[in-house]
């Protein structure tokens, strides 16, 4: 076989790795799946920007590899002792030169355009609709409405006897969780009550920092009903792995059904005395 009969072969696997591969596996779309390789099913407009840069950042990457990969074989064989007895006396090649300067240069231009995009629809919050806060504690998250009277509730992560009865999965279950309506805009205010935290949901485009002493803030608009599972993403201790995040987004209505239920019940109830909010919707297979 010949030398470039190889060379595209290697090729075209790592072609089809690189670009085919994540999009053949089944990724997740509420939760992470076994064996998934790509990103998980996006539910916001900024988790689609992110899959859509992270691909077309991939292919860049592949092919300025497979390029140096080539010119790196090419001059082994053009330019080893057996092809060239004699070696060229040449120091410098100015045209050359200006070339491998200028290209890296346009390529990172080319790269920051779609990236200072995306941090700015990221990091500028739009009018919101709905104000969430969540405070991280060893080892569950406190969650507030201050828009509806400001009750508030714990999550903690279901045992896993308690998840598989709910039919929930297990590791990222919780007794209680955020309900959010669809289509609307939600302002997440983040911190922490005793070490550093992170909540962190891949369906929506979030990983943020919960400190303590100090409000971060994101937001998120999901497109579509459903639960949701995330994970504290910043070492905080022994139970790191056990502080699981679950979203419920519904429609309006069952949203406005909700917030009434809770502000009847749980409004006026002080923060120290949490009392636990039930849920909305019946358990997600």
């Amino acid at each position: 076989m010949s030398l470039n009969k190889i060379l595209s072969a290697v090729t075209a696997c790592l072609v089809t790795f690189f670009i085919s591969g994540p999009a053949a596996l089944a990724n997740g779309v509420f939760k992470a799946e076994p064996d998934q390789l790509g990103f998980m099913a996006p539910a916001t407009e900024v988790m689609r920007d992110i899959v859509s840069f992270h691909n077309w950042l991939l292919f860049m990457c592949i092919a300025v590899s497979l390029f140096v990969m080539f010119m790196m074989i090419y001059i082994f064989i053009r330019f080893n002792a057996k092809a060239n007895p004699t070696p060229s006396k040449t120091t410098h090649n100015t045209l050359l030169e200006v070339a491998w300067t200028t290209v890296p240069i346009i390529i990172l231009l080319v790269i920051a355009i779609p990236s200072f995009k995306l941090l700015y629809l990221e990091d500028v919050i739009p009018e919101a609709d709905l104000t969430v806060k969540a405070i991280g504690n060893q080892w569950y998250w406190t969650y507030e409405y201050p828009d509806n009277d400001d009750f508030a509730f714990d999550a903690a992560m279901l045992t896993d006897v308690e998840a598989a009865e709910a039919g929930l999965p297990r590791l990222l279950a919780t007794d209680n969780h955020i309900v959010v309506p669809a289509n609307k805009t939600v302002r997440l205010i983040v911190t922490a009550s005793d070490v550093i935290h992170s909540w962190a949901m891949p369906a929506f485009g979030i990983k943020i920092d919960a400190v303590p002493g100090k409000l971060n803030e994101t937001w998120f608009n999901v497109e579509r009903e459903g639960i949701y599972y995330g994970q504290c993403s910043e070492l905080c201790g022994k139970d790191h792995g056990f502080m699981p995040i679950m979203v419920e987004v519904v429609s309006q209505e069952k949203y406005d059904a909700w917030v009434e239920k809770a502000r009847a019940e749980y409004a006026g109830i002080k923060k120290d005395n949490l009392i636990r909010v039930a849920t909305v919707l019946p358990a997600q297979q």
